[in-house]
Order: C-alpha cells, then sequence, then structure tokens
C-alpha cells in the first residue's frame, strides 16, 4: 500500500478539529491564552479631557502672549477635580492626569511661568488645546481593540485592564496525554540494565506541548503487552483528554503492540505509516473526541513528528488563526544527495553569512536515533519527495526549530 504523503497526512490530523470552548480567566491567567471573542472596551478612555502635564489650566485667549498675569483661583490633582470653572484672567493649578475644569482649554506648563503673590505671570503663549489629552484619545466605549484569536501579549493585558475587564474569554486549553510505550525503558537516574535504555521522549513532547498552550497528563511507561497498552488508552479517555501521544510500538514488529491497542480500543484510525523521513510509522486516529497521534519511538522522529503534527493540532485547538509551521528559505551549506519518495526532513544547523544569508548545514548524521545532533540542530531542512541533487550554495527551504 502507498505511504500517505505528509501534507495529506496533516490535513488528516487537522480535520474537524474546532477551537476548543471558551473559559472565563483573570487577567493574570490570561498571558499568551487565545481570546475566544472580540473585546469592545467598557469605557471611554480617557473619560474626560486631561492635563497631559504639571502646570495651569487657562483660557488660550487670556494667554496668547507673553507677560500675561492670571490670578490662581484653585488646585486640580488626578483623581480630584475642580468643582469650579476658570473665568477671565483666571487659572488653575493642575497636575499631569488632572480633569481639565470647565472653561479652560489649554495648559500652560509650569516652567512657562513665574509665580507673582496669589497669581502667575505667563513667560510663553500658549496655543489652543496644548497639552490636553481629549477625552476617548485612547479609546471610546464600544470600540473593538482586542479580535478572537489573538494570543494576549502583556501589553495586550494591561489594555483589556483599561478597557475594564477583570476576566477574559479565552479557549480552553487543549489537553494531553502521553503514553510511552516499552519494556526497554527506564526512567533518568535508574541504571538500565542489559537492552535497556534510558525513556528521554516524554521530556522534550511534554515541554513541547506547553510551550503551545497545552496541558499535559503524564500516563507514564506501559509494559510492551496488549491489555498495559490498552489499559493507558482507557485512562487517556477517562481523564478526558483532548489528545492522546503514544511514544513507541508504533511498527511492524510482534512487540509494537500500540495499533493493536488502538484497533482494539475502537479508535478510528485514518493513517498508519507515511511517506515520510523521519517518522514512517506514524500514526492518527480518533476515540470519540479525543484524537489520537502515535509517534514513533525513535527519539528523533518521535520529536520531527510532534513538532509538524502534534504543535499544529495544539495551535488549532487552542484557537489560533495562524496553525502552520511556517517555512523559511536558506542556502545549502554542503551539497546534498538526489531523495527518494519519502518526504525528508534532515536536521540542519544555522549560520549568518557576513552578508546576511542564512546558511543551513545538515548535520553528519542524519540517524533517527542520535539526540545529540537533535539537540544542536536550529532548523529542519526539507528535502521534497524525489529532489534532485543540489549543490552547496542552492536554495533550500528550511523550518526553524524552538530556541
Amino acid at each position: 500500500m502507498a505511504l500517505m504523503p505528509v501534507a495529506d497526512a496533516l490535513a488528516a490530523v487537522l480535520s474537524g478539529a474546532q477551537a476548543l470552548p471558551e473559559e472565563m480567566v483573570t487577567l493574570d491567567l490570561a498571558y499568551k491564552r487565545i481570546l475566544a471573542r472580540d473585546l469592545a472596551a467598557l469605557r471611554t478612555q480617557p473619560p474626560a479631557p486631561m492635563s497631559a502635564m504639571d502646570g495651569y489650566a487657562v483660557r488660550a485667549a487670556d494667554v496668547s502672549q507673553a507677560g500675561v498675569r492670571l490670578k490662581v483661583t484653585g488646585e486640580i490633582a488626578a483623581g480630584r477635580p475642580f468643582n469650579g470653572s476658570v473665568g477671565p484672567g483666571e487659572a488653575v493649578r493642575i497636575f499631569t492626569g488632572g480633569v481639565i475644569p470647565q472653561g479652560a482649554d489649554a495648559v500652560v506648563i509650569q516652567e512657562d511661568t513665574s509665580i507673582e503673590g496669589d497669581g502667575i505671570r505667563i513667560t510663553e503663549a500658549a496655543v489652543l488645546g496644548r497639552h490636553i489629552r481629549r477625552a476617548g484619545v485612547d479609546f471610546r466605549e464600544g470600540d473593538v481593540l482586542l479580535k478572537a484569536g489573538k494570543e494576549l501579549s502583556d501589553r495586550d493585558l494591561s489594555l483589556a485592564a483599561a478597557m475594564n475587564y477583570p476576566h477574559v474569554p479565552v479557549h480552553r486549553k487543549p489537553q494531553v496525554a502521553l503514553l510511552a510505550t516499552g519494556d526497554e525503558l527506564v526512567m533518568p537516574g535508574e541504571t538500565p540494565g542489559p537492552g535497556q535504555i534510558v525513556y528521554s521522549n516524554g521530556y522534550a513532547l511534554r515541554a513541547l506541548a506547553r510551550a503551545e498552550g497545552a496541558e499535559v497528563v503524564d500516563l507514564g511507561i506501559a509494559a510492551d503487552t496488549l491489555e498495559a497498552t490498552q489499559n493507558g488508552i482507557r485512562r487517556a479517555r477517562d481523564c478526558g483528554a483532548d489528545i492522546l501521544i503514544t511514544t513507541g510500538g508504533a511498527s511492524v514488529g510482534d512487540h509494537d503492540l500500540v495499533k493493536a491497542a488502538l484497533d482494539a480500543e475502537r479508535v478510528a484510525m485514518a493513517f498508519w505509516r507515511i511517506a515520510m523521513r523521519p517518522g514512517k510509522p506514524l500514526m492518527h486516529g480518533r476515540l470519540g473526541d479525543m484524537r489520537v497521534i502515535g509517534l514513533p519511538g525513535n527519539p528523533v522522529s518521535s520529536y520531527v513528528c510532534a513538532f509538524l503534527f502534534l504543535v499544529p493540532l495544539i495551535r488549532k485547538l487552542c484557537g489560533r488563526l495562524a496553525v502552520n509551521h511556517a517555512t523559511e528559505s536558506a542556502l545549502l551549506g554542503h551539497a546534498v544527495a538526489a531523495n527518494d519518495q519519502r518526504e525528508d526532513y534532515l536536521r540542519a544547523r544555522l549560520a549568518t553569512r557576513d552578508d546576511g544569508a542564512l546558511i543551513a548545514t545538515p548535520v553528519s548524521q542524519q540517524d533517527s536515533s542520535l539526540l545529540g545532533n537533535l539537540a544542536a540542530a536550529q532548523a529542519l531542512l526539507i528535502r521534497r519527495p524525489f529532489a534532485p541533487a543540489a549543490d552547496a550554495g542552492a536554495i533550500c527551504e528550511i523550518l526553524k526549530l524552538p530556541a
């Protein structure tokens, strides 16, 4: 049977995926969450004309030239408005953020005045509207300032607060359950027995999922038995996971039991095995509302598949508007051979030439078990199916990896 192309596999993973329902969270918990609805300002900012400087609120007609003397009739501070009005020949002391009183239409900064008894003398002429923040200059009640699908930045939180929102509607975080499989796995810090290896995949996968806005439930390591693997799948379903990620057991060996367990649990499989290197044995299916992605056990294959397929799915469920990775162009650091029918994702180091050109150099060994090369890589260099050989300096396509 022909292997499924990578683009078709990604389309299958994202098919029918919708942003999860909204929940209300406090502003302190909303950083980097995805807004579920447009937010319109609940107030006008500023609500009234306010002084932008420390000085004196005056009538512009009285201060059109220097040398004028005005009587000071009161004082205004932020939060303490003046009850009276400013008449001809009068001024009111005002501080930054103070509400402009009735009758005043300009502010003379204090540096352009000198005090004379109960009044001031203007040492530099002022003009109409100077140093006044008009009402609504920032925004007005009803203005839509934050749009659905926006990932809320630190500045957005400040804006939402000014709009008078103590809570904001965001999409619920996807719940990702992670189930490792394999009798050969031991935890970091333990001493591996004969034929055993230290479990590493989960640490990268959990960090990757959390960085994209998901919450992760670690289901531990299932033994290489059908019963243990099925039990892990049931636990993911019972905890309400939106996504179940399995690692290992995805190939065709006698001890690769994940597909059999998924079939036994009535997971509707969309595909198993794709035209990709590394990551050929990737699988995907659905169990009710829970989406299942079966990752290969080799750590590089596991990470690359998660980066390419899990990350866009999490973004879709989070409600992000852009979910797919953006490719970039670079120049090959050394020649590469012609490719076969599988789409290849070569781990590559990046460098910037003196002229600003980005250089992508594949690491020397591309074996899917080599974590050292994966950790040293900054990008995946994409080689499309049947791509011809390319010389050093040729234009290539890359996906930058998380820093």
